[in-house]
């Protein structure tokens, strides 16, 4: 106060800083950054990939070998199959399980006649992968939501309480 800059000086952001704590602001912000993508996942790939699956149901059957392998859950297989008398080359859409399966494994395919680039496993066609996972990631961010409301209205709470007695303001 006697006209000396004390920037040096540790003030209460640089306590906390060092004692490893954020304030409940940026905790809630931090919380509502790993919901948002998580719903965004879920609504915006997940559910309607589950749907894609599912309007397969009534699709055409064919036996298909696996021509390209990868991760298929992310879109990056392919099947080899015969439709309509034509070799057909069709990619598996994402949320399709069958990623651990190796080039040449035979399956059962459904797809839409008037579309055959795209194919389904038989056993996707529930749409339960795709489905369970946007279960999940929907979960998660439900769950982060939460704690991104509860989080901050507990340390608000804490702090109005007042110190814990017996303790230093040093113990934490």
């Amino acid at each position: 106060m006697d006209g000396v800059d004390d920037a040096g000086a540790p003030g209460v952001r640089q306590q906390k800083a060092a004692a490893g704590g954020l304030g409940p602001l940026a905790s809630a912000l931090v919380l509502l950054g790993l919901a948002l993508p998580l719903a965004a996942l879920s609504v915006l790939v997940m559910l309607p990939a589950a749907q894609h699956l599912r309007s397969f149901q009534n699709g055409e059957r064919a036996p298909a070998t696996l021509h390209t392998s990868g991760s298929c859950m992310l879109g990056q297989c392919q099947v080899k199959f015969e439709a309509a008398g034509r070799t057909v080359v069709a990619d598996l859409p994402v949320g399709s399980t069958g990623g651990k399966s190796s080039v040449g494994t035979h399956m059962i395919v459904r797809y839409h006649a008037d579309d055959p680039q795209v194919a389904v496993s038989e056993n996707d066609v529930g749409g339960g992968g795709a489905a369970a996972l946007a279960v999940m990631s929907g979960g998660g961010a439900l769950l982060f939501l939460v704690l991104s409301v509860v989080a901050p209205v507990f340390v608000v709470r804490r702090r109005r309480a007042g110190p814990i007695p017996g303790r230093t303001p040093q113990d934490g």
